[in-house]
């Protein structure tokens, strides 16, 4: 795993959000699967993709590096 990729996981998991939080925890534990964090991701950022926050542009980094 990267240290971007890392960093990007990292601030998800810090997110509250439950959505991307525990996906991201559990690929940050070795223990999820980067198929149910990448449907995660996607369905993030088709929920929250362009609101305007910091995570928006973070989803789409983060898919193009899984």
């Amino acid at each position: 795993m990267t240290e971007e990729l890392k960093n990007i996981l990292t601030k998800f998991s810090e997110s509250g959000w439950d959505l991307i939080d525990t996906p991201a925890k559990e690929y940050l534990n070795g223990t999820g699967s980067k198929e149910k964090l990448k449907a995660a991701i996607k369905q993030a950022d088709e929920e929250c993709g362009q609101c305007g926050c910091e995570f928006d542009a973070l989803y789409k980094k983060a898919l193009s590096i899984l």
